[in-house]
Parts: C-alpha cells; sequence; structure tokens
C-alpha cells in the first residue's frame, strides 16, 4: 500500500472512530446546542483527542458550547506538590527553584493533569480560555467567549468563575472514562456553604512581559469526598421517578451525563450537613488534590 492509500485508510478509520463515537454520545443524551463541561481519560475512552474532539463538536453542533478544565498547579509556592518537592532542599535550591517556576500565560501555559482532551481544547483554533492563574477552563463553540469572559483573580471555583455562567447556562456536566472524584463543578457547592473555610493561595504570572508574584485569600479547596459525595447524589437521583443522571458506554469508557445545576445543588446541601463535623486545623494542607 502506498503513502496516498494509507493516509486515506487513517482517515476512513478516524472518521468510522468519530461517527462511532457521535452516535454513542447522541444515545446518552449529547444534544445539538448544549452546553457541555467534561473531564475525560482518553486512555479508558480508548480513541484520540482529535477523534473525541470532533466527535464532541458534531454532536453539540454549531450552536453548542464544550468546555473543559485547564488547571495549573506548577507555578504555585503554596501547594502540596511544592512542598513535597522542596522539603529536602536548601534555601539555595529552593530560591533556584522558584525562579524556574513557570509564570502563567493563558495564551501559552499548558494545562497540567488534566488529560489530553483538556489539551486538545486549548490548542484549538478558536478557542477561548479564562484568566484565571491557576483554575483557567478552555472552550470551543458558540457560547464560549461568554460562559468564560469572567474568572475573578480570588475566585478559583465560584461565581465569578465560570462555573457561575455554566451553572445559570443549564450547562451538563459528561464525566468520560472519570468518576466523580473529579467533578469540578461540586466546587461551586463548596463556595455556597456558609462559612466556609479560607486560606491564602500564591502564584506566579506573567503580566507585560514580566514575571510576577501574586497573593490572594479564596475558599480552601477540598475534593477529599468528592467520590462519596457522587455516590449518594447518584443514588438518590437513581431513586426519583425521573432521573437525571445518565450513563451508558462512550468507546471502551463508562461515561455519565448530568446537569451541572442539580448536581451543584446536591453538593450544596450535602458539603453543609458533612463539613460541618471536619474540623480544620491546618488550612494550609487542604486544597483539591488536582489543583495545588
Amino acid at each position: 500500500m502506498n503513502a496516498d492509500a494509507e493516509a486515506d485508510a487513517d482517515a476512513d478509520a478516524d472518521a468510522d472512530v468519530i461517527a462511532s463515537l457521535g452516535e454513542e454520545l447522541a444515545v446518552l443524551g449529547v444534544r445539538p446546542g448544549a452546553t457541555l463541561l467534561v473531564h475525560a481519560s482518553l486512555r479508558r475512552v480508548a480513541a484520540g483527542p482529535d477523534a473525541v474532539l470532533a466527535a464532541l463538536r458534531t454532536a453539540l453542533g454549531p450552536e453548542g458550547t464544550l468546555v473543559v478544565p485547564t488547571f495549573t498547579a506548577g507555578n504555585s509556592d503554596t501547594s502540596p506538590a511544592y512542598r513535597d518537592r522542596t522539603r529536602n532542599m536548601t534555601t539555595d535550591q529552593i530560591r533556584a527553584m522558584r525562579e524556574q517556576m513557570p509564570a502563567f500565560d493563558p495564551d501559552e501555559t499548558p494545562s497540567e493533569g488534566m488529560g489530553r482532551l483538556a489539551e486538545a481544547v486549548r490548542c484549538a483554533g478558536g478557542r477561548v480560555r479564562s484568566a484565571h492563574p491557576q483554575t483557567s477552563f478552555a472552550a470551543v463553540g458558540a457560547r464560549a467567549g461568554e460562559l468564560l469572559a469572567v474568572h475573578d483573580e480570588n475566585c478559583h471555583l465560584g461565581e465569578r468563575s465560570p462555573l457561575g455562567p455554566l451553572y445559570a447556562a443549564g450547562a451538563l456536566v459528561l464525566l468520560l472514562g472519570v468518576g466523580f472524584e473529579v467533578c469540578s463543578a461540586f466546587h461551586l457547592g463548596e463556595y455556597r456553604v456558609p462559612g466556609a473555610p479560607r486560606r491564602t493561595y500564591r502564584c506566579v504570572v506573567r503580566r507585560d512581559g514580566e514575571r510576577s508574584w501574586i497573593e490572594y485569600e479564596d475558599v480552601a479547596l477540598d475534593d477529599s469526598d468528592f467520590g462519596a459525595l457522587g455516590a449518594d447524589f447518584e443514588k438518590q437521583d437513581a431513586a426519583r421517578s425521573h432521573p437525571v443522571v445518565r450513563g451508558g458506554r462512550v468507546g471502551a469508557a463508562h461515561a455519565r451525563l448530568f446537569p451541572l445545576g442539580a448536581a451543584v445543588d446536591f453538593a450544596t446541601a450535602w458539603l453543609a450537613g458533612k463539613r460541618s463535623l471536619h474540623v480544620f486545623t491546618d488550612p494550609s494542607q487542604i486544597a483539591a488534590r488536582f489543583l495545588h
């Protein structure tokens, strides 16, 4: 087989994968015009980022919007990861490492630990990225600019982050080969719990071509119980006469699709009851695993 024939065969195979994924997304309930926040493990889907991105965009159509988290943790010196890296370092070694830490630039900085689909969206033509130096989101589609326009520096994942507009827009959440443990929408519930603990965050950013360290106070993010939260959300939903959580297969992965608003409302009530029993003795240790 010559090179052109091989290329045609690969294109046909990719088209088949995209079509198959698109059909499965439609069966799950992804509809044209929807706004969709996606967390995905493509290793479990057993498909490449380009194919999954194409299938999602086809399923959503020209009026739909695809949103992904593009969080970054490597530019923070208030993170558990930073403390682990510097635990046995000398003062000079720590100073040298801080000088080399990458400053966040929304146009250039890759996401960290968010997966290949998130990076595919971040690098896609016409994408929009929110401005937060630690918990940015990227989006493509009709409402990308509108939904990601506001992301306050001292609001990782609250009302003044893209999660607020996504809630108001009636967005859906798609967990594709991943569990509730990584459901970023639950964090909006943390902000809605009265008296949520707060902590100080610090990170390095690039502004006007210069590196600059910034410090701000925000809710102490904690996703350690999101697995249990999600299990209770799904269990309660299954007992409803009209469940809102839909499950199925997409590629080789199990997928869940549900309204972001329903998940946030449940999380707010659940966290208000559960977290009131917690005693936070060291706020510097509280943070989402994939954030800081």
